[in-house]
């Protein structure tokens, strides 16, 4: 996961905890405000309520209480409203009426009592004169009328009046039993009588729920209003209590609504805060972003460096150490290029006499096959250097060789004469010159005998050397056009002394028609087998597993004699066929690979034209698509004498096989195609080397200097380093010792 991903993630949870850690508890605080807010309202509605309602209770059945309490729970505000009877007003008849046992004759009570756990009894007796006594003081002067009226009261027995005051509390109806003493005259019963006291005098309620909130919401958060009351007094006692419980509705809409407010605020916080800090990790992350590519530009051998350090102390801190770190490893590379340039010298130059060695001429041979050159190849010996050397010093023998091999390095036809001379070995010479034709060789092997006139008389050797020389053949093989040139060469030692014998045509060269229909023929109908040769195994393992193998082409003619493969790429070419060989070759790989379940890698040999073919890779990469789980295992190979002739185009197909997954290598690697420098530029995944590197490695100092260093190169530069055909069990340990990553012997 990236660093950024990582900050986001990071912030996003800290924005989390700390919004829902204020949101909870500003929820919380809102919720205790509104709660005694609603508690407190509803204090002062019931105690105002009760002031209102004192002088109505006098007459406790009076519509008027019901009417006022209706209009303060219309307010919406209020969850319910109840007055509650506190004293029960009982006459002495209610409760004679209420007993079963008495009948309708004059009774008096005595002995009241109910259970002490309901309840108590008081008494309250109005006796006549107290009656008149109030009569009088409201009205003094009382008309006949009155005392008729006072004169059958009189004739009535007085009532006692009773107050039941409850001790439980109820709401709703009530029943109580109230046992007593009947006395009438001179009779007495004990009896009882049950009333139903009714204890709410009014009651009104609302619903909670308001049509903005969800019934989610209330059920998540609970908010609970305590019942508040206020007691109604008459005179000294409690006549009644009024209770008041606030609507939760009001609060919950309040609460819902600052909800709301919180979330969609956090939620616009957090998607400006969001962009905020892409814009700010962006420009902090700039600069790690410039330290990746260093990174991975130093991975690949290019070493550059940050020139506009970042402000941020840490990352500054990091881009400076990059800085250094490329600085010393380019520092690094330079050296061993260096080096390795030295080694290769050593390695591809004669010691004697500065001349290049067979290898170079080998390798000087191929390029001229990929550019399809012109002209003609010497072969010029030494005759009898043996008993020259025996009559002569060491020293002097060296001079002699020196100032023969300086005469065919300077020896030129004209200013634009390309001759390139060679010491394969001992007494034995080789010439490569350029675009030369049967005249142009002659008239120069004339002026090499006339060179040669003066070191002959110098050293006084008359039987000097002879030479001969062949016509390039574009279509054959370095093999056959050598075994051409030693043919004129033993022709010309049959002519005389110093002289030479030069081939005007190639006996090798077949009819081209013949070649262009057999090599059609071959492509068309795939008639060629693929073998696999040259397991390449890890060295760094015991049991030497097998990591790649090489796809060998195999071509036989009609007389089923193998074709050599350099001579059948070659007129492919010419016939631009190659293309389609190139192709038949892979989808034969691929289906070995499937067929088989093979598990290492193959490398597939590709021409040069191929590689630079767009049409081909486009092809490739189609194929690359349909066999993704193997295209890790497929190894596109080119040797350095290919890849050379044209350095961007292999780059650009390095890559786009790289997209695809599979990967590339250059065989037959050496600095003289390739210089070192550029190996970087390549994104290669292995090279191997060229097989003169590594044979007999383990008494060549120089050779082991050589791989020794290109390895250490191979390793900056995450390479793995195959060696090709080592054929001694003493190399084979050699290399095994020095960090190559698999040989094949």
């Amino acid at each position: 996961m990236s660093l950024s991903k990582q900050l986001y993630i990071i912030i996003a949870i800290i924005f989390f905890m700390i919004f829902t850690g204020n949101f909870l508890i500003s929820v919380k605080n809102t919720k205790e405000y509104l709660e005694v807010e609603s508690i407190t309202k509803a204090q002062d509605t019931a105690t105002s309520l009760g002031m209102s309602l004192k002088n109505l209770l006098k007459d406790k059945t009076n519509p008027e209480i019901e009417s006022v309490i209706n209009a303060i729970s219309n307010s919406g505000f209020y969850k319910e409203i109840r007055l509650e009877d506190v004293l029960f007003t009982i006459k002495e008849s209610e409760i004679i009426k209420a007993s079963k046992d008495l009948d309708d004759s004059i009774w008096k009570i005595t002995n009241l009592r109910v259970d002490e756990k309901i309840g108590r009894i008081e008494i309250n007796t109005l006796s006549d004169d107290f009656e008149k006594e109030l009569l009088a003081l409201m009205n003094p002067t009382v008309d006949s009328n009155l005392e008729k009226e006072e004169v059958q009261i009189q004739k009535l027995p007085s009532e006692n009046i009773y107050h039941f005051i409850p001790n439980i509390d109820s709401h709703g109806d009530t029943k109580v039993t109230f046992n007593f003493s009947a006395v009438n005259k001179d009779k007495t019963i004990e009896t009882s009588a049950t009333l139903t006291l009714n204890k709410i005098l009014v009651q009104v309620s609302r619903d909670i729920k308001f049509d903005s909130v969800p019934q989610w919401f209330i059920d998540l958060i609970p908010i609970n209003l305590e019942e508040q009351s206020s007691e109604i007094n008459d005179g000294w006692k409690t006549s009644a209590i009024i209770f008041v419980s606030a609507n939760p509705g009001e609060a919950y809409d309040k609460l819902y609504t600052q909800v709301k407010s919180a979330i969609i605020y956090a939620i616009i916080a957090f998607i400006i805060s969001m962009i905020i800090l892409f814009v700010f990790v962006q420009y902090i992350l700039k600069p790690l972003k410039k330290l990746e590519k260093l990174a991975n530009d130093i991975a690949i051998g290019k070493f550059g460096k940050i020139e506009k350090l970042p402000w941020t102390t840490e990352i500054k801190a990091v881009a400076i150490a990059f800085n250094d770190m490329s600085s010393k490893i380019e520092a690094i590379i330079n050296r061993l290029n260096n080096t390795l340039e030295n080694l290769t010298k050593k390695l591809s130059l004669d010691e004697v006499t500065g001349l290049n060695l067979k290898q170079t001429f080998e390798t000087d041979m191929k390029q001229m096959f990929i550019h399809k050159s012109t002209g003609y190849i010497f072969v010029i010996k030494i005759f009898d250097l043996a008993s020259f050397a025996k009559s002569h010093t060491n020293n002097e023998v060296n001079q002699f060789i020196k100032k023969f091999a300086n005469i065919l390095e300077t020896t030129k036809l004209n200013d634009n004469s390309k001759i390139t001379a060679y010491r394969f070995f001992g007494s034995e010479f080789a010439l490569i010159a350029q675009n030369f034709t049967y005249e142009n060789a002659v008239e120069f092997t004339r002026l090499l005998q006339k060179n040669f006139e003066n070191l002959s008389l110098e050293f006084n050797k008359k039987d000097l050397l002879h030479i001969g020389a062949t016509p390039f053949n574009p279509i054959g093989t370095t093999p056959e056009i050598l075994q051409s040139a030693n043919q004129a060469y033993e022709k010309a030692t049959l002519i005389g002394q110093n002289e030479f014998f030069i081939t005007d045509t190639n006996e090798l060269v077949k009819d081209m028609q013949s070649w262009r229909e057999f090599i059609f023929d071959i492509i068309d109908n795939a008639k060629f087998d693929v073998k696999y040769i040259g397991e390449c195994k890890k060295l760094d393992e015991s049991n030497q597993k097998i990591v790649m193998e090489e796809a060998f082409t195999s071509i036989k003619d009609k007389d089923d004699r193998n074709i050599a493969i350099g001579t059948f790429v070659s007129i492919a070419e010419k016939y631009e066929k190659i293309v389609d060989f190139d192709k038949k070759v892979i989808e034969k790989v691929i289906n070995h690979i499937l067929i088989n379940n093979i598990k290492h890698d193959i490398s597939i040999n590709l021409s040069l034209e191929s590689i630079n073919n767009t049409a081909f890779i486009a092809w490739l990469e189609k194929k690359l698509l349909e066999h993704k789980s193997i295209a890790s295992q497929l190894v596109f190979s080119a040797t350095a004498y290919a890849v050379a002739k044209d350095v961007d185009k292999f780059k650009f197909f390095v890559d786009e096989m790289h997209k695809y997954g599979a990967k590339v290598i250059i065989k037959r690697f050496e600095t003289k195609f390739i210089p070192l420098n550029n190996i970087k530029d390549f994104n290669l995944d292995y090279i191997r080397l060229a097989r003169d590197y590594t044979s007999e490695i383990n008494n060549d100092p120089s050779k082991q200097s050589f791989v020794e260093s290109i390895c250490e190169l191979a390793t900056l530069l995450n390479i793995k380093v195959f060696a090709e055909n080592v054929q001694k069990d003493e190399d084979f340990e050699f290399i095994k010792k020095h960090n190559l990553y698999a040989a094949s012997r």
